[in-house]
């Protein structure tokens, strides 16, 4: 197959890849009511001093650091850090236990020793049945945590478990998608959880509330009212949250139609390349940093059993490597320096920005085509200086002025980016 009749029947598999989003993307709003809740729940917690512990295993594993930085790290300027940990970024405490007492106990065993009863337990499990999040949100339950489960499929058995206080089930089977809905739902919990802690009088009198200073009251204006009527205002967050399921949607399909024919020929380039041998490197920072992980698990564990393995890299991985060079160098380079000991001619990158204007980010494309790799960059808002580089083959501006919203399609650009350059391997 040529390679401009790939492109062709490519072009076509991504316009059907981003259409199965649009229906999973609108269940969110079905899960509303559900979010209200579990929101208000989790302001309740963050407001007597808990901790969020977040955990799950492959993809699900880089949503729990994702959520881990948009809780300690917020996006809007002006919110407060509130205290966030994913329990997978210890990779000694998991293989130790998972050693000593099996994988199922990976998740427990941390909550038992780092957990109180003020604290939550976010577990995330594209299908409802990974026995290690079952076993960390029943530990959690028996310590008086509050629990909240995000799942797909039929929810499976955690679903069924008595265990969990609020649990939020995507209808779909495809992991992917599961993913993408799973990480609106996460932003809209941060989101939501900023409007009940700054909303004086919903939070056990309102003890500690502050007046909001910008950004979020953006996003949900008409919840900024002055009302202490607990069941009014959850009334104004389900309804909001079912507007932002339709926003996303209608986002994706946006870049869909301006974007499909791109998407199609960065495939076939990817296919290529993968085809000659190459290897692929992620990278980016903060959330960016935890979606570029999944950029590379993603190619190198499969979601789905008939796609071949494909060898690639996260750059943000190695703590002692990012520490040394930003410590030793600067920050600017711990991107560029791995890209040059790493990558070699026919290999590809694939960086990540919400802004476009991180500099060890462009700093890694100009290294990665001095070396003659393949280069793929995601952005958002207008793409910054990465728009502005003439050293990027393959360029995705989300346009969006919501590093949020930006995220969450940037995960649907790089998941068909997976599956197109799969069926290519396979045409």
């Amino acid at each position: 197959m040529t390679n401009l009749s790939l492109t062709r029947e490519l072009r076509d598999a991504a316009a059907d890849a981003f259409e199965l989003r649009a229906a999973p993307g609108k269940a969110l709003a079905g899960m509303a009511d559900q979010i209200a809740r579990a929101c208000h729940d989790m302001a309740v917690r963050f407001q007597r001093g808990g901790t969020l512990l977040a955990f799950g295993n492959g993809g699900p594993s880089t949503d729990a650091q994702h959520v881990s930085v948009e809780f300690v790290h917020p996006v809007i300027v002006g919110k407060r850090a509130l205290p966030a940990l994913s329990l997978v970024t210890d990779a000694a405490t998991l293989m130790g236990v998972a050693r000593r007492s099996g994988l199922d106990e990976v998740f427990s065993h941390q909550i038992g020793v780092l957990g109180s009863g003020d604290d939550i337990a976010l577990g995330i499990s594209s299908d409802g049945r990974c026995r290690n999040v079952l076993r960390g949100l029943e530990a959690a339950h028996d310590a008086g945590l509050l629990t909240v489960a995000l799942l797909g499929g039929d929810g499976g058995p955690i679903a069924e478990s008595g265990t969990v206080d609020h649990v939020l089930v995507v209808p779909a089977d495809d992991p992917h998608v599961v993913k993408e809905v799973h990480v609106t739902a996460y932003h809209v919990l941060w989101e939501l959880v900023h409007v009940f802690f700054e909303q004086p009088g919903l939070l056990d009198g309102g003890a500690g509330s502050q007046v909001p200073v910008g950004g979020i009251e953006g996003l949900y204006p008409f919840l900024y009212e002055g009302s202490t009527d607990l069941n009014a205002v959850l009334d104004d967050v389900a309804r909001s949250t079912a507007q932002k399921a339709e926003e996303i949607v209608a986002l994706r399909r946006h870049v869909a139609s301006h974007e499909t024919d791109r998407v199609a020929a960065c495939a076939a380039a990817l296919t290529a390349a993968f085809a000659g041998g190459g290897r692929l490197l992620a990278f980016g920072n903060g959330g960016s940093s935890s979606d570029a992980q999944e950029v590379a698990q993603s190619f190198l564990d499969p979601a789905h059993d008939d796609e071949r393995p494909l060898p690639a890299l996260c750059l943000t991985n190695d703590v002692a490597v990012v520490t040394a060079l930003s410590n030793d160098v600067d920050f600017d380079v711990v991107f560029a320096r791995q890209v040059r000991a790493f990558g070699r001619p026919g290999d590809m990158v694939v960086g990540l920005s919400t802004s476009g204007n991180s500099p060890n980010v462009v700093r890694a494309f100009e290294a990665a085509r001095d070396i003659g790799m393949t280069t793929v960059g995601l952005a958002g808002n207008d793409g910054g200086q990465m728009a502005a580089s003439d050293v990027i083959d393959y360029l995705f501006v989300v346009p969006s002025p919501s590093v949020h919203r930006i995220q969450e399609v940037q995960t649907t650009l790089y998941h068909v980016l997976r599956e197109l350059t799969a069926h290519g391997l396979k045409a």
